[in-house]
């Protein structure tokens, strides 16, 4: 396989970093076998277990952001021009806060995960404006630890939250820029000193056009996240020469313009969770992508990978049919619009030449009236490929629907928009009856097989399960008008 057209420069830890590895090669093989850094640790490489969890450090417009993310999954042409954080760049001469909780907790056995653990709930105070508890051990959700137990580790977060206040808690900027940030996380011991200059530094790589790799999409495959691609191509040498598009800052953002919410296929999953401006449009959007796999997983992912990606239980995608999104493809300077419920063709087919990659997703915003809700059945309550989820846009308006969008995944070869019973509720009385004949109207329309998450069986039952379930949350006042028709 070719090397990269040049030298990838970045920062690592402390020290500037100039390396011809291939884009494609992962950066957790970089760090232990180059350059001997094995307090990150290769545990599953799938990005499951968190062992390898540091922190990529990158200037967004003239911001900087920390996400912990799995070296496992990143490749070499994702951090050109940023800072990587191992457990390394995080020592000092004494344990930091993070570390010295977790002693006194009995936290500590064996250590293997220990490190991971401590980046990634390092990078939790970085980023939050309040230190919560329940906060902060959510943010471990992708780090396991097999010899020690949980228990220990809550107790140790709950004793930090309890000890250490935010720097800036009592300034009028509640949530201060990152430069501001690092001032107060120096000052408190969680970060060592050198950070407070990496702003600087970075901004010099950008200016030395440092922080993009040049590659011609016609001769490379585009990824994003790719959360799924780098596990679907796990040997080095048979990986694709790579393009990477989440260095590109036109794929990315969340904004409304002239009635809808545009989101650029470059925004990852957790810019859609931390969103005001989707949660101004979906109150519950945190709630319900904050199922969608971990905190280290969801700062990778991507809009746009989650779409072409055209996994049949999709999250993202079903919450996008229900809003009646419509995808923008791109092809040099061509342009073209198909409706996501039209995207999907076949499993893994998309309405998508070879040569093209999406540029956004956007819906229409929903009327004051409109009412939407998400629901996923799996085997782990978070974290997990859904066995069955749906989602629904529901407009009411004097008792009677007058709009609807709804959508199922895991019940068909492809993320799955329920048109017969669209049109079936479109225009019938919000009533009991109309509910149950439209989870029956759904059931008829899928096809479901049987496989590792449950037989066909199930999964229909599930869906009509999940079409009552959307009615009885959004509406709970049907639940005291009578009983469904059929219901167990």
């Amino acid at each position: 396989m070719e090397d990269s057209p040049r030298p990838a420069a970045f920062i690592l830890n402390r020290d500037d970093v100039s390396t011809s590895w291939p884009a494609e090669r992962m950066l957790l093989d970089f760090l232990r076998q180059e350059r001997r850094l094995t307090g990150t640790k290769e545990g599953c490489r799938e990005g499951e277990c968190g062992a390898c969890t540091v922190l990529l450090g990158k200037l967004e417009g003239e911001s900087l952001r920390y996400r912990p993310v799995n070296s496992c999954l990143l490749p070499m042409g994702e951090v050109a021009g940023a800072h990587v954080v191992t457990i390394e760049g995080l020592n000092g001469e004494g344990l930091t806060p993070v570390q010295q909780a977790l002693v006194d907790a009995g936290a500590v056995q064996c250590g293997f995960c220990t490190p991971g653990i401590v980046v990634a709930l390092t990078g939790y105070f970085v980023n939050a404006d309040r230190w919560e508890a329940q906060e902060a051990v959510s943010s471990l959700d992708g780090n396991l630890c097999r010899c020690t137990g949980y228990l220990s580790m809550k107790r140790a977060v709950s004793s930090l939250c309890s000890a250490l206040q935010p720097p800036w808690k009592n300034s009028r900027d509640v949530s201060p820029a990152m430069e501001a940030r690092l001032e107060g996380l120096v000052q408190c011991g969680l970060l060592p000193g050198y950070f407070l200059d990496i702003p600087r530094r970075l901004t010099l790589l950008r200016e030395q056009g440092e922080h993009v790799l040049p590659f011609d999409p016609r001769e490379s495959t585009p990824v994003a996240g790719g959360t799924d691609f780098f596990l679907q191509h796990r040997a080095d040498d048979g990986r694709p020469k790579l393009f990477f598009l989440s260095s590109r800052e036109d794929l990315r953002g969340i904004h409304i313009h002239d009635g809808v919410c545009r989101i650029g296929a470059a925004t990852t999953v957790e810019e859609m969770v931390r969103s005001e401006v989707l949660a101004a449009i979906l109150p519950h959007v945190k709630e319900h992508l904050g199922l969608f796999g971990t905190t280290a997983i969801r700062a990778r992912a991507t809009v746009g990978g989650n779409l072409v990606n055209a996994s049949p239980a999709a999250d993202v995608a079903i919450i996008l049919l229900a809003l009646g999104a419509t995808v923008g493809l791109a092809e040099g300077k061509k342009r073209r619009q198909v409706a996501l419920k039209d995207f999907f063709k076949g499993y893994k087919l998309l309405d998508k030449a070879p040569d093209e990659w999406v540029e956004w997703v956007q819906f229409p915003l929903p009327s004051r009236n409109a009412a939407f809700h998400f629901e996923k059945v799996s085997r782990r309550p978070r974290g997990d490929v859904a066995g069955v989820n749906s989602a629904i846009l529901l407009e009411v308006d004097g008792g009677v629907i007058r709009h609807a969008h709804l959508s199922v995944g895991g019940v068909a070869p492809v993320p799955f928009y329920l048109a017969e019973t669209v049109k079936f509720l479109e225009g019938s009385e919000l009533t009991l009856e109309v509910v149950s004949e439209a989870a029956a109207v759904a059931q008829g329309e899928i096809s479901p097989i049987s496989d590792v998450r449950g037989s066909a069986d199930y999964k229909r039952l599930l869906l009509r399960q999940l079409v009552l379930a959307h009615f009885l949350t959004l509406y709970p006042s049907l639940a005291g008008k009578g009983c469904l028709h059929g219901a167990p």
